[in-house]
């Protein structure tokens, strides 16, 4: 890496303190307390901290991560999969600066071992940095962290969109809220219409949605249901269809042939994943293409904890009007006689009752799987058509505006990772970034 005029390179052991971090025993974790940063994410929390501020670390071990670059939280416990790098002097370096070089950095040549990577303090500590002079270091961490910053808020306001919609799913679909507020004030006022019964419990919710809302329960096989909604399962009302069995010498770079869309196009728990995309220019059947709007549901994990499997994603529009899908996915598609859309059945997914049975399915010695009729079997409460149609038009813009800010996610992750480089090296003056930031306001 090239450095920056006014810049000197220096080995991370010259001006800054490595140190592993500290094993963890499960028994130890909580779930209130500290965070214990594992170098991977938040594995859980602990009673103490080893850190006040958020401090710099890489990932020296394990499995797809070793030699990533991350903050740790602030007042955090780090674990022994994770190397902090702490400046000495402030004055010399500055740590959201740190930060920033370390992600410019060529770190490949940190890691040995072929059975498991790792990265040693005693590699780390000759690993070279540009550093520039103070002034100039934090106003490059200043540039790209106005950028990051941007990022994180759309990404919180994602997750605000996106719990308020399942929310209100889970509300209506699944535990029967206004049909339970419904049927306690008609115990209380037998005689009064369903338009003064509505209006009584559900004071916030349009008429025109309340009234779709029945007032008592029916027994049927799975429980007490809403009078007059059905019973039915995932079989009757999709057809579920598994991805391409790909060979990895077909996968290429962005941009080059189709988006594929696979396992790790879906997060723990359900919701689309950006950055697992793979790109692929082999053969494919008609059957492996999906467009934008569709929902993949994963079929395989590793473990057995039911983090993953089961869970869906609705294919976002950022890939392009043609993409495929992977064998370890299937492939949702409303069956013709079903009137309960594609979206439906993704939030259905990603209700913890439903989900759990679905998952329950699943089989396996070593790698846990869960056939189509698995997934297919478990029954469901269907609404009737026109409050799925009312629910639709909440949801849908809900959606649109996901994607709006999904896109401005990428757009602004694709400006940082530019001009990061060039920040670094100096190629690229600090007043020039600047305005190519405020231009993103």
């Amino acid at each position: 890496m090239a450095s920056s005029a006014g810049s000197v390179l220096l080995r991370l052991g010259e001006f800054c303190d490595l140190r592993y971090g500290k094993i963890v025993k499960k028994s130890e974790l909580d779930a209130l307390g500290y965070p214990v940063w594992s170098g991977y994410g938040i594995v859980g929390y602990h009673s103490e901290y080893m850190f006040e501020q958020p401090q710099v670390s890489i990932t020296c071990r394990g499995v797809g991560g070793t030699g990533n670059v991350h903050m740790t939280p602030p007042r955090s416990w780090v674990t022994n999969l994770a190397i902090t790098i702490v400046p000495r002097n402030p004055e010399q370096c500055d740590t959201n600066y740190l930060f920033w070089a370390m992600k410019a950095s060529d770190r490949r040549h940190l890691i040995t071992g072929s059975a498991q990577h790792q990265i040693t303090i005693e590699h780390l500590k000759r690993h070279e940095v540009p550093i520039p002079p103070i002034k100039t270091q934090r106003s490059i961490a200043e540039v790209l962290g106005a950028l990051d910053d941007k990022i994180e808020l759309n990404r919180r306001r994602n997750q605000t969109l996106e719990a308020m919609a399942r929310a209100i799913f889970k509300s209506w679909f699944v535990d029967f809220d206004p049909v339970k507020a419904k049927a306690a004030i008609r115990r209380e006022h037998p005689d009064w219409t369903n338009e003064q019964v509505s209006r009584t419990a559900c004071p916030t919710m349009p008429d025109s949605v309340a009234a779709h809302f029945p007032d008592t329960f029916d027994v049927s096989d799975i429980g007490a249901i809403p009078t007059g909604w059905s019973e039915t399962c995932l079989a009757a009302e999709v057809t579920a269809s598994k991805g391409l069995s790909y060979k990895g010498q077909h996968l290429c770079e962005a941009g080059f042939g189709l988006p594929m869309h696979n396992l790790n196009s879906v997060l723990e728990g359900g919701g689309y994943k950006h950055a697992g995309i793979k790109w692929y220019d082999g053969v494919f059947k008609p059957q492996h293409l999906l467009a934008p709007g569709d929902v993949i549901v994963t079929n395989t994990e590793q473990g057995f904890e039911h983090l993953l499997i089961g869970f869906p994603a609705i294919v976002p529009k950022r890939f392009g009007a043609r993409g495929i899908f992977s064998h370890h996915t299937y492939k949702l598609s409303r069956k013709s006689q079903s009137y309960l859309p594609e979206w439906f059945t993704y939030l259905l997914l990603r209700t913890p009752v439903f989900h759990d049975l679905v998952a329950g399915h699943s089989n396996g010695t070593t790698v846990n799987m869960l056939p189509i009729d698995g997934l297919q079997k478990p029954r469901f409460v269907r609404p009737p058509r026109p409050l799925v149609e009312q629910y639709g038009r909440l949801f849908v813009p809900l959606q649109d505006r996901i994607e709006v800010s999904q896109e401005e996610i990428g757009t602004l992750g694709e400006i940082r990772d530019t001009l990061l480089p060039k920040l670094i090296s100096g190629e690229l003056r600090i007043p020039d970034a600047e305005r190519l930031v405020e231009r993103t306001s």
